[in-house]
C-alpha cells in the first residue's frame, strides 16, 4: 500500500476467506497515523488475534498489523486453484484450547469443529491398522494384530490421559523463573511441585519418560506391534528435526495427546471452511471487542525511544504509535530484524541465536478428480474420512529421518493425509476433493542445490510414495500446490520453515522458551511483548501464547 493511499476496512465472515473491502472517507492513511493505540500487534495469526481479542475485551485500543493479504498466519484457508480451498498449512484442530471458544464465543462466530475418525495406516503386505474413535472398534483392530497390544492399549490411554491432566493447568499459566526470588514465581514452582507429588509413583515415572525418552523407547514399554508403535511415534517428531529414536520426541508425543474438542482427549477435528475458519472466528470476536484489523501491512521496524517500544513503522513509511507493541512472529523476526541487534543485550542476542528453528517438514496440497484406491483396503469407505499414515513401520519412520541428517529430503517420507472434502463438501466443487499431505522430512537446509529447484522433485517423491500404496493417485490430480520449507519461511514468516516457531525440546520449553529469563512474554525491550507460538507452551492451532501473554500484559499494564 503507497503512502497516502485509501486504506480499507476489512472484513471478514467467519469461515470464508474472501475479504469483502469498502472504502471508508473516515479511514484514510492519514487520519488512521493519527490515531494512538494502547496496543499493537504484530501479525494477523491465531496467537495474534487471541492476544488482540482478550486486550480489547479488557477495554484497550488494539491494532492488529497482518504483513499478507488475508488474516491467520499458517491456520489459513486459500482457494489456490477456482473452486478448491485449502488448508494450507496447518490442516487439523485439537489443541485449540477450550477456555478460549468459550470465553470468546467461537461458534457464535461461525467456528464449527468436524471430528476427524481416527487413523487408517496402510502397510506394504497388503494389510493395514485402522483405529477408529469408537474404542471397543479399535481394540477389536489393534487385537487382529496382537492381542497383548489390545490390553495395553487401555492402560496407556488411562496413563497418557493422567499425563494429559497434570500438564493442563500448566498450559494456562506464565512459566516462573527458576532463578528468581519473585513470591509470585515461587508460589508456582511450589504449585507444579506438589502436584508432581499428588501422582502415583507410576504416574511420577511416566511423567519423567516423556520428557526424556524417545517416542519410540517410551512406546517400546507398552506395545510390541511395529506398525502400531511407528504410526503413534509419528505425532512425536511432528515440528522437529528429530527422529521417532531422538531423546525427547516422547514430549512432543504427548503435547498432540493434550488436544481435546468438547473434553474428549486425544480428539482431532476439521474446521468447517478450513483452518482459516478458525483465524476468521477469533477476528469476528476481536472486532466486536474493538479490535481494528489491517492487512497487506507490513512492518519494517519496531520504533524505540530510550528503550521503550513505542510503535512500529511500515514497510511503506506509515508509522503507527502505541503505548505497547506485541509481537506474534518469531524472535528471529521480531528482535534480529524488527529491534536490531545493536538495541538488545549480549546474553539475550546470544540466546536467540542459539534457539533451533530447524525446520524439517513441507505440504503438498492436491485438488483431485476422485479419491484413492488404497490396495489394502480398496474403494471409497469411511477409511478416509480420517487421517491416512503413511508411517509403516519404525525402520521406514527411522530412515526417512537418516536422509534428512545428512542433508536430502526423504525419498520415502512420513506422510499424515486428510481428505477435508468428504467432511465438509464446501472445500471442493461437487465430485471434486481436496487432499492436504503434510510431509517430513523435509530439512530447510539441503546439502546439494535448493529449495526453488527441488520442489517440484519433492512433490513428485511425495505423490510417488502415495501412489505405492493407492496407485490411481496420479490419475485423479487435477492441480497440486507444494511448499517446502524456504516456501513456509518466506511466504508465511516461519523462520527455517519451522511449524512451531521453534522446536518442542526439552531445551526449549517452559521457563526456557524462547530464552532462559525471557519465557514471561516480557522482552527486554520495556513495553514489547511476544505473544507466539515461540513462547509457552508451544505450537499448534492451540491460542494459549496469545491468551497467555494477554493476562500478563494486562497485569503489568495495571
Amino acid at each position: 500500500m503507497k503512502k497516502g493511499a485509501p486504506f480499507f476496512a476489512v472484513v471478514v465472515r467467519a469461515g470464508d476467506n474472501k475479504y469483502a473491502c469498502r472504502a471508508s472517507a473516515t479511514c484514510n492513511t492519514e487520519q488512521f497515523m493519527s490515531k494512538k493505540y494502547d496496543v499493537i500487534v504484530i501479525g494477523g495469526g491465531h496467537n495474534g488475534l487471541v492476544n488482540a481479542a482478550y486486550l480489547a475485551r479488557a477495554g484497550k485500543k488494539v491494532l492488529v498489523l497482518e504483513r499478507r493479504h488475508v488474516l491467520g498466519g499458517a491456520a489459513v484457508t486459500e482457494e489456490v486453484f477456482p473452486g478448491f480451498k485449502y488448508s494450507v498449512c496447518s490442516y487439523v484442530v485439537s489443541l485449540l484450547r477450550p477456555e478460549i471458544i468459550r470465553e470468546l464465543d467461537l461458534p457464535r462466530h461461525g467456528l464449527e469443529i468436524l471430528p476427524l475418525d481416527g487413523t487408517f495406516t496402510p502397510m506394504p503386505n497388503g494389510d493395514y491398522l485402522w483405529r477408529v474413535n469408537d474404542h471397543a472398534k479399535t481394540r477389536r483392530e489393534i487385537a487382529r494384530h496382537s492381542r497383548v497390544d489390545a490390553e495395553a492399549y487401555d492402560e496407556y490411554g488411562k496413563a497418557m490421559i493422567e499425563m494429559a491432566h497434570f500438564v493442563k493447568p500448566i498450559m494456562s499459566m506464565t512459566p516462573p523463573d527458576p532463578t528468581s526470588l519473585n513470591p509470585k514465581g515461587l508460589k508456582d514452582l511450589h504449585f507444579l511441585g506438589k502436584r508432581f507429588q499428588k501422582l502415583s509413583a507410576d504416574d511420577k515415572y511416566n511423567q519423567v519418560q516423556l520428557m526424556t525418552m524417545s517416542a519410540v523407547d517410551f512406546l517400546d514399554q507398552w506395545f510390541e506391534t511395529d506398525v502400531l508403535k511407528a504410526t503413534m511415534s509419528a505425532s512425536g517428531i511432528i515440528g522437529t528435526f528429530l527422529g521417532v529414536r531422538s531423546p525427547g520426541t516422547a514430549y512432543v508425543l504427548l503435547h498432540h495427546y493434550m488436544g481435546e474438542i468438547d473434553g474428549a482427549f486425544r480428539s482431532w477435528g476439521l474446521s468447517r471452511g478450513g483452518t482459516g475458519a478458525i483465524s476468521n472466528a477469533i477476528a469476528d470476536a476481536g472486532r466486536e471487542a474493538g479490535v481494528e484489523i489491517r492487512t497487506e501491512a507490513p512492518i519494517e521496524k519496531i520504533i524505540l525511544k530510550n528503550g521503550v517500544a513505542k510503535g512500529v513503522l511500515l514497510q511503506n513509511g506509515d508509522e503507527i504509535h502505541a503505548d505497547v507493541v506485541s509481537s506474534s512472529v518469531d524472535p528471529r523476526l521480531t528482535f534480529m530484524k524488527m529491534v536490531g541487534e545493536e538495541h538488545l543485550p549480549d546474553d539475550f542476542t546470544n540466546d536467540l541465536k542459539r534457539y533451533k528453528y530447524r525446520g524439517s517438514s513441507g505440504k503438498v496440497n492436491l485438488a483431485l478428480d476422485g479419491l484413492p484406491n488404497f490396495k489394502c483396503l480398496p474403494g471409497a469407505g469411511p477409511h478416509l474420512r480420517g487421517a491416512v499414515s503413511i508411517s509403516p513401520s519404525i525402520e521406514y519412520m527411522e530412515r526417512a529421518y537418516d536422509e534428512a541428517k545428512y542433508g536430502h529430503f526423504s525419498r520415502r517420507p512420513y506422510i499424515d493425509m486428510v481428505i477435508p472434502s468428504l467432511t465438509d463438501p464446501s472445500v471442493a466443487p461437487p465430485g471434486k476433493h481436496v487432499m492436504s499431505c503434510f510431509v517430513q522430512y523435509a530439512p530447510y537446509n539441503l546439502k546439494e542445490g535448493n529449495w526453488d529447484d527441488k520442489r517440484e522433485e519433492f512433490g513428485d517423491t511425495v505423490i510417488d510414495t502415495i501412489a505405492e500404496h493407492a496407485p490411481n493417485i496420479k490419475d485423479l490430480i487435477l492441480h497440486r500446490q507444494v511448499l517446502t520449507p524456504l516456501d513456509l519461511e518466506r511466504d508465511f514468516g516461519l523462520s527455517e520453515g519451522n511449524i512451531f516457531q521453534g522446536e518442542l525440546t526439552l531445551e526449549q520449553l517452559f521457563f526456557l522458551r524462547p530464552a532462559p529469563g525471557w519465557a514471561q512474554y516480557r522482552t527486554p525491550i520495556r513495553n514489547l511483548y511476544m505473544c507466539g507460538s515461540a513462547t509457552h507452551p508451544g505450537g499448534g492451532i492451540m491460542g494459549a501464547p496469545g491468551r497467555n501473554a494477554a493476562m500478563q500484559m494486562l497485569k503489568d499494564l495495571k
